[in-house]
């Protein structure tokens, strides 16, 4: 997997022509050079809703540029790193192809893959698509999000190398499938949530 660039950003105020204010940290600006990677997040970023965003499970949001031609048609043709709100941009690899519990080097830092990235609300008012977050989730082209389990300093480019693959059973594809398209799907359901690799919130959901 490639890294192809690193965007951060903390929150603001939005006051959009027609809309009541917001606050969010979606809007994330490219960085060169080294970034310190802690436990909970990049330096300089933040996220609006610390509830929902952020925390230890999902201290990295990763989106692969792969999935861009599929939204030119939706979005427009020039999109560019950081368009999903995300903090590393990356390349090569899709959700069918990356494991929850993965472990990746990331510079001087140890990284996991921990659950599928859940669209949100932000992500549709960012690109004034009513249902954009829906279609995300639907396509399964949602990205997913990292632990860390070393800091350290992260730079982009560079390559992310496997280190461990410890459920190779469990693709983010295929978490994304049993959440949002077999809900009634007990026996799927109970297996994926005994996958201790798993954010703690998608295994109590």
């Amino acid at each position: 997997m490639k890294l192809l660039s690193i965007q951060v950003g903390l929150p603001k105020r939005l006051d959009l022509e027609g809309e009541k204010p917001w606050v969010s940290g979606f809007w994330k600006e490219p960085v060169s050079g080294s970034v310190a990677l802690d436990w909970e997040n990049l330096a300089v970023d933040g996220q609006g809703d610390i509830i929902n965003h952020g925390g230890p499970d999902k201290a990295v949001c990763v989106y692969p540029k792969d999935h861009w031609d599929s939204w030119r048609d939706l979005l427009g043709p020039d999109l560019f790193p950081g368009a999903f709100g995300e903090n590393f941009t990356t390349e090569g690899v899709i959700e069918n192809e990356v494991f929850l519990g993965d472990i990746y080097q990331c510079g001087s830092a140890v990284v996991q893959v921990s659950q599928p990235r859940q669209p949100c609300w932000k992500l549709a008012r960012r690109w004034g698509v009513k249902d954009l977050a829906l279609q995300v989730e639907r396509s399964g082209r949602t990205g997913w999000y990292l632990r860390v389990l070393t800091r350290g300093q992260v730079e982009a480019p560079q390559n992310l190398v496997l280190r461990e693959r410890p459920h190779p059973e469990w693709s983010v594809a295929e978490a994304n499938v049993i959440m949002h398209h077999r809900k009634t799907d007990w026996e799927a359901a109970r297996a994926l949530a005994d996958c201790l690799a798993l954010s703690g919130s998608w295994r109590r959901t």
